[in-house]
C-alpha cells in the first residue's frame, strides 16, 4: 500500500503513547513514563549516599543523615511529581519548598560538602512549583545559600562547581514550565477552533438550505396553486405545471445534496434564468439584465451575488405582493476599489416583518466574508435590495456605471 493510503491509526497510537504534559497519569504505563522523566535527576544524590556509606560519621549522624535524605527525596518527588499532574495547593507547595530548603541547609552544614548537591533539587523545585515572580528571586537566593553553605563547610571549590548548575537549572525549569503551560493552552485553543469551525459549518449549511429550499419551495407552492386553478378547465396546462413542479423539486434535491457536501457554487446566469421563471409564475412583470458581464469577477463574488439574487427574488415572490420587479447589474468605482453591484427593486408592500429575516441576515454575513456589503431600503411603494461585491482588477472608464 502506498504512503498516501497508509492507515493513520499507528500515528494516532504513537501520539496516545506520549506523556500527557500537565495532566495526571491515567494508568500504570503513563505513571512509569512520568517517573522516567523525573528519576534521572536523582543522580545528584549519589554524593550524599556515598558519603553515608563511607562511614565518615558517627552512627547517630549517619542515621540522621539517612532519615534526612529520605525525607528530602520523598518531599522533592512528591511536590515535583504532583506538579506534573494535579498540583498541591499554593500554601502546601510553599511549605514543602520551605522543608526542602531547611533540610538542604541543615544536612549540608551538619554532614559536609558532599551534600551541596541538594541545592540543585531546591532550585528545580522553585522553578517548577512556585509562581514565576517568586521563582525569579528564590532561585538566586537558593544559589547564594549554597555558596554560603560551601563557605561554612570550607569547600568553596565544590560550591563554585555547582554555582551555574543550581542557577541555570532553576531558570530552565521556569522555561519548561511555561512551555508546558503554553502546550496546554494551545491544546485548549485547538479544541476551541475546532468547535468554532464546526459552528461556522453549521451556519453555512443553514444559510444554504434556507436559500435553496426557500426559493424552490416558494416556486413549487406557486405552481401547485396555479395547477389547482387550471385543473378543472385546462388539464393540459395543469399537467405542464405539475411537470414543472417535478423538475423544480428534483433540482432542489440536487442543490441540497451539493450544499451538504460543500460544493454548491450557484452561477449568476443560472439564477437570472431561474428568477425569470419564478417571477413569471407568480404573475410579476420581470425586468432583468441580460447575460451578465463577469470579467475579472472571482467565483466567490459571483456566487455571493447569485445568492443575493435568489434571496431577493424569493422575498419578492413570497412576501411583497408586487406587480413589477426590476433588477440591475452594474460596475462601479468606490474608494475601496471596483465593485459589481446588484440592485433588485419591487413595487410591493415589502412584507409585514419589522426587521430583516434569517435570509437577509445570512446573506449579509455571506457578503461580509468576501469584502462585500448589503443594503436594504423600504420605499414608499416597494422594497430595494442592493448587494455589492469586489470586482477584481480596476476597470476602464467605459466599463464603469454611474458613480457610487
Amino acid at each position: 500500500m502506498s504512503a498516501m493510503t497508509e492507515d493513520p491509526l499507528p500515528e494516532k497510537a504513537r501520539v496516545e503513547r506520549l506523556i500527557r504534559i500537565g495532566q495526571p497519569p491515567r494508568n500504570r504505563s503513563e505513571l512509569l513514563r512520568k517517573l522516567v522523566w523525573i528519576l534521572p535527576w536523582l543522580v545528584f544524590l549519589g554524593a550524599p549516599v556515598q558519603d553515608l556509606l563511607a562511614g565518615h560519621h558517627t552512627t547517630a549522624a549517619t542515621t540522621a543523615g539517612w532519615v534526612g535524605l529520605v525525607a528530602f527525596t520523598g518531599t522533592y518527588l512528591a511536590v515535583v511529581f504532583r506538579t506534573m499532574g494535579r498540583a498541591y495547593s499554593g500554601w502546601l507547595v510553599g511549605a514543602m519548598v520551605a522543608v526542602l530548603w531547611v533540610l538542604a541547609v541543615a544536612l549540608t552544614l551538619s554532614l559536609g560538602h558532599p551534600w551541596l548537591g541538594l541545592f540543585v533539587y531546591v532550585s528545580v523545585t522553585c522553578g517548577v512549583t512556585l509562581p514565576l515572580t517568586a521563582a525569579y528571586w528564590t532561585i538566586p537566593l537558593t544559589t547564594a545559600a549554597m555558596m554560603l553553605a560551601g563557605w561554612f563547610v570550607d569547600d568553596l571549590d565544590d560550591a563554585w562547581g555547582l554555582f551555574l548548575i543550581v542557577l541555570l537549572v532553576g531558570y530552565s525549569m521556569t522555561g519548561v514550565r511555561q512551555l508546558v503551560r503554553t502546550t496546554v493552552e494551545l491544546r485548549k485553543a485547538r479544541a476551541t477552533v475546532a468547535q468554532l469551525a464546526a459552528n461556522e459549518e453549521r451556519l453555512r449549511l443553514a444559510r444554504d438550505l434556507h436559500d435553496l429550499l426557500g426559493h424552490s419551495l416558494s416556486l413549487i407552492t406557486l405552481k401547485s396553486e396555479l395547477a389547482g386553478r387550471m385543473l378543472p378547465d385546462h388539464p393540459d396546462k395543469a399537467a405542464q405545471q405539475v411537470a414543472d413542479i417535478e423538475q423544480v423539486s428534483r433540482q432542489a434535491l440536487v442543490d441540497v445534496r451539493e450544499a451538504v457536501t460543500g460544493y454548491r457554487r450557484p452561477r449568476l446566469a443560472g439564477e437570472l434564468a431561474g428568477a425569470q421563471v419564478a417571477l413569471t409564475a407568480a404573475g410579476v412583470i420581470a425586468d432583468l439584465p441580460a447575460e451578465p458581464d463577469l470579467t475579472a469577477v472571482s467565483e466567490n463574488s459571483e456566487s455571493a451575488l447569485a445568492w443575493a439574487l435568489r434571496e431577493a427574488i424569493t422575498n419578492v415572490v413570497r412576501h411583497s405582493g408586487a406587480q413589477r420587479c426590476v433588477a440591475e447589474l452594474v460596475r462601479r468605482h468606490t474608494l475601496d476599489g471596483p465593485v459589481l453591484e446588484l440592485s433588485v427593486e419591487d413595487n410591493g408592500s415589502g412584507g409585514s416583518g419589522k426587521g430583516p429575516g434569517n435570509g437577509l441576515t445570512g446573506l449579509g454575513e455571506r457578503l461580509e466574508k468576501i469584502g462585500g456589503s448589503l443594503e436594504t431600503t423600504r420605499l414608499k411603494h416597494g422594497f430595494r435590495l442592493v448587494a455589492r461585491v469586489p470586482a477584481g482588477t480596476p476597470l476602464t472608464s467605459a466599463d464603469v456605471g454611474s458613480p457610487a
